[in-house]
């Protein structure tokens, strides 16, 4: 058959698509989704599929597929020590906050990576795998060229923001699909729903884990430009089905949206294209710049604070009909999520070749203590009191301050380094009010 070509036929499909579902029309609103079946490859549902976006730390996924792939070629093993160096700890969060130095070994700095979506061990196991980070970039992009990830580059392993580190939905679901069906043996990794470091539980950030039937993988996905992102699977009998949402505005909203493209894929007889359904592979990219989400996700508007933890949003309003429901009644996403028994306990990770208590409390940096100011540091601050007052005498003391009222508001700006405030500034004249100020940067993963 024919390659389906864009933007008409996924357009036309995206359009059927809402009709069916009963869509509303800021439901619709286009950021990229996909659905399709594991097996075959054939694409249950697109709408922007092909799109250029962000991916964020669904980059990862294609950090753990070439490291899965120089264990399967031998140039190093699961056990293998590999060490946190000064850029991989200077990483921006998530990260686990290890300090240089610190080794572990590829199986549970993958762990590390997947599960707590931690970027300094993605840098980590780049350099540790790559020999440095540019030749593990560098492999990136080839592994992505054999995959025929079209419309992908990647700048980094982690997916912290860089305009070169873009993707597609399509793209991330040949490369998903692509470790599903390659690396059987590390699908376990996918579906942890928890660490255990020590006496520390961290939990996976894919809320669809151990609350949606049949959810095993994969990963997620966040910074302001790209939105929240998912890639998730799930099988139930014999058939498997992956879903990527990109772009939503929550990670509620995330969760609730592959849920129902998942549930969707699991009827059998349905699918938005029919028998004419195109393989993934087929589906051909657009070119262009990928859109920036920061305004929308992390703008002032906003009522809290993004951030990748985020599952605490008005749920979506998205919804079907499930073949064989009467009176009009509708699935939603939430109705969708249940708390399940726990798949399985917290997984142990640790540092160094075995796990060891002592060897996880050296990992961490000695917490900063504020240095109390001593006499000769006090002393320091007498020639400055001297230089500010010409008439005073060598050896006086400083003359008693007059009383003054107190000011209505406390400086913001704190102690210098030495300890000593800066000196008050003069107090301005009143001002036509000023814009409020730009949001704090948000967390990003």
């Amino acid at each position: 058959m024919p390659s389906l070509r864009l933007p008409f036929s996924l357009n036309l499909g995206a359009l059927l698509l809402a009709a069916l579902l009963g869509l509303s029309p800021l439901a619709a609103r286009a950021t990229p989704s996909l659905l399709i079946d594991v097996d075959t490859g054939k694409v249950l549902m697109a709408e922007d599929a092909t799109k250029p976006w962000y991916p964020a730390s669904v980059t990862k996924l294609m950090t753990a597929y070439v490291v899965f792939s120089a264990i399967r070629d031998g140039r190093v093993t699961a056990d293998t020590l590999i060490t946190v160096s000064d850029v991989a700890a200077a990483q921006a969060p998530s990260k686990m906050g290890f300090k240089p130095g610190t080794q572990i070994t590829i199986d549970n700095a993958l762990k590390m990576m997947l599960i707590k979506s931690a970027n300094d061990i993605a840098v980590v196991l780049a350099e540790g795998v790559g020999g440095s980070l540019p030749n593990f970039v560098n492999e990136m992009n080839v592994k992505a060229s054999q995959l025929g990830m079209t419309g992908s580059h990647f700048a980094n392993p982690n997916g912290l923001p860089d305009p070169d580190n873009y993707t597609t939905a399509r793209d991330l679901a040949v490369l998903a699909r692509a470790i599903i069906l390659e690396f059987p043996e590390h699908e376990e990794i996918f579906r942890t729903p928890a660490l255990r470091l020590g006496n520390r539980v961290i939990r996976t950030y894919n809320k669809l884990i151990d609350r949606y039937p049949g959810a095993d993988g994969m990963k997620t996905g966040f910074i302001c430009a790209s939105g929240f992102n998912l890639v998730a699977s799930a099988h139930r009998g014999n058939r498997r089905v992956l879903a990527v949402v990109l772009g939503t505005s929550s990670g509620k909203e995330r969760t609730e949206q592959a849920a129902l493209l998942m549930e969707k894929g699991f009827q059998q007889s349905w699918s938005i294209f029919g028998k004419m359904s195109p393989t993934v592979d087929s589906l051909r990219n657009e070119a262009g710049t990928p859109p920036d989400m920061r305004a929308e996700i992390c703008g002032a508007k906003r009522k809290r604070v993004a951030s990748e933890a985020d599952d605490d949003s008005e749920p979506s309003a998205t919804s079907f009909a499930a073949a064989g429901m009467n009176g009009g009644a509708k699935i939603t996403g939430a109705s969708l999520l249940v708390n399940l028994p726990p798949s399985m306990p917290p997984v142990p990770v640790w540092v160094g070749p075995v796990n060891d208590q002592a060897a996880i409390d050296a990992a961490y940096p000695a917490p900063q203590q504020k240095k109390a100011r001593t006499a000769k540091d006090k002393s320091k601050s007498a020639p400055a009191a001297a230089a500010a007052d010409p008439k005073a005498k060598p050896g006086a003391k400083p003359a008693a301050k007059p009383a003054a009222s107190k000011p209505a508001a406390k400086p913001t700006t704190s102690a210098d380094a030495s300890g000593t405030a800066p000196a008050a500034k003069p107090k301005p004249k009143p001002a036509a009010a000023a814009p409020a100020p730009a949001p704090a940067p948000r967390p990003v993963n």
